[in-house]
């Protein structure tokens, strides 16, 4: 029987399990958007999951006030305009939100070609079907009556553990 030495063998890294997340409050979530916000450099796409109103326009928000320094900055949710897109310190970042988009080859006009080179924030990911960028930080959030929410954390195996609760 031949054995391979140990130089020989091609290891992947391991693959991390999904980091969950219990957020008790708005503010909790701020500070998660603020701690991915942290870590996102262009290229970098994240992916925002969830049922309507389970936190993910909040989560953008707070994301993109904190990277743009701006606690004030204007940030409305782009169901109709489809996407917005912001100029911060560390890049042109682009808010999409895919509620209103059918999957398909028409996501194409949308610019998600070129603003994948940027940084995005992408809503309702599932509507993007084939086009939905690899080594993205994907985030599902689900929502609790006393207005409590978790989130879900898959992607990035190199960022993921910064991503835990520093509490």
């Amino acid at each position: 029987m031949d054995v391979a030495p140990p130089d020989a063998l091609e290891l992947e890294p391991p693959e991390l399990e999904p980091l969950e997340l219990e957020l008790p409050s708005l503010d909790a979530t701020e500070a998660l958007a603020r701690r991915v916000g942290q870590l996102l450099h262009p290229g970098d796409s994240v992916l925002l999951s969830g049922p309507l109103g389970a936190g993910k326009t909040a989560f953008a928000r707070a994301l993109l006030r904190d990277m743009a320094g701006d606690p004030a900055l204007e940030v409305p949710s782009p169901s109709f305009t489809l996407v917005q897109s912001y100029e911060t310190p560390r890049g042109v970042v682009h808010h999409y939100d895919l509620w209103r988009v059918e999957p398909g080859p028409d996501l194409r006009e949308l610019g998600l070609d070129d603003a994948f080179r940027d940084i995005t924030l992408i809503e309702w990911p599932d509507r993007l079907g084939f086009h939905a960028p690899a080594g993205a930080l994907a985030i599902t959030f689900t929502p609790s009556p006393d207005g409590s929410r978790r989130a879900l954390l898959s992607g990035w195996p190199d960022r993921l553990p910064q991503l835990m609760d520093p509490a």
